[in-house]
């Protein structure tokens, strides 16, 4: 059974667990500006009610050397910590060991990029916080594998772990998701989040930048939410075509709330008793 999991506090507190309802983890790619923030954590909240909010002050792995990395990690805590003061459980990745500590002091979740996943002395010091880590499992590691990470940052005494699913390299500028692997990760014990918009990215297909397929964001998630997992991250824009990053796989502001409404309703099913049963009757089903 996943543990139960909690960020946040009060009217606000989202919780990950076996059973639980569905949690979501939205926001932008990427801090754009302080009103941009703002604007979403409030257009969200109104769409979405409980969520956890995502921006990154520093996006560290991007395609090119031009791109728009963020305001970084002094002026995007300050920026985070005000949105936190609002009462939203904030969530922010960390890319080095040092930024643990700090960031861990705002936000409520941290989280390991997927191409960090295997880098031991970051996961060391993100679980030395005693905060939620969130792992993303790397594009080249198995689902069964994932496990490996979550054992590092549980060393430290911390089991507040959440594992999330982006998917997997398929051969060159493509990913797919195999949906047997959620299960696979669930295994672990540690609540499991499927990442509904990084899955459809098509890494380097733009050249010096990544493409996406937006229009699978929906069917991707239907499915991983029917295979019990616990929570849904999406990266969401309202006008995706200007965003500073990943706007190419983001979910567009006016479609959230429908998604999220959608995505409850087939939740519900799945966790009800009689799904879970088999029905009101366990014969089999006859022609």
């Amino acid at each position: 059974m996943a543990a139960r999991i909690e960020a946040g506090s009060g009217d606000a507190q989202v919780a990950f667990g076996e059973g639980l309802p569905l949690a979501f983890i939205a926001g932008p790619c990427v801090i754009e500006s302080e009103r941009h923030v703002h604007f979403l954590a409030d257009a969200l909240k109104e769409r979405l009610g409980r969520f956890v909010f995502k921006a990154s002050f520093d996006k560290a792995n991007r395609s090119s050397i031009h791109s728009y990395r963020g305001p970084g990690l002094h002026e995007g805590l300050r920026i985070l910590s005000g949105v936190r003061r609002r009462g939203f459980p904030v969530l922010a990745d960390i890319h080095e060991p040092a930024q643990a500590e700090p960031v861990a002091e705002v936000v409520d979740i941290l989280q390991i990029p997927a191409f960090l996943c295997r880098q031991t002395d970051l996961l060391l010091e993100a679980g030395r916080t005693g905060r939620v880590v969130n792992i993303k499992k790397g594009q080249f590691v198995a689902p069964k594998d994932i496990v490996r990470a979550a054992e590092k940052v549980a060393s430290t005494g911390n089991t507040q772990i959440l594992l999330t699913e982006r998917g997997s390299c398929f051969g060159y500028n493509n990913l797919v998701v195999d949906m047997r692997g959620l299960r696979m990760m669930r295994e672990s014990g540690f609540p499991v989040i499927f990442d509904a918009t990084h899955s459809v990215q098509l890494p380097g297909a733009g050249g010096d930048r990544s493409e996406g397929q937006p229009e699978y964001i929906e069917t991707l998630a239907r499915a991983a939410v029917a295979a019990g997992i616990e929570g849904v991250f999406f990266e969401v824009h309202e006008a995706p075509e200007r965003a500073l990053s990943d706007g190419a796989n983001a979910v567009r502001l006016e479609d959230a709330g429908p998604l999220v409404r959608r995505l409850r309703t087939i939740d519900a099913l799945v966790k009800s008793a009689t799904f879970l049963s088999g029905g009101p009757s366990s014969s089999p089903v006859t022609s």
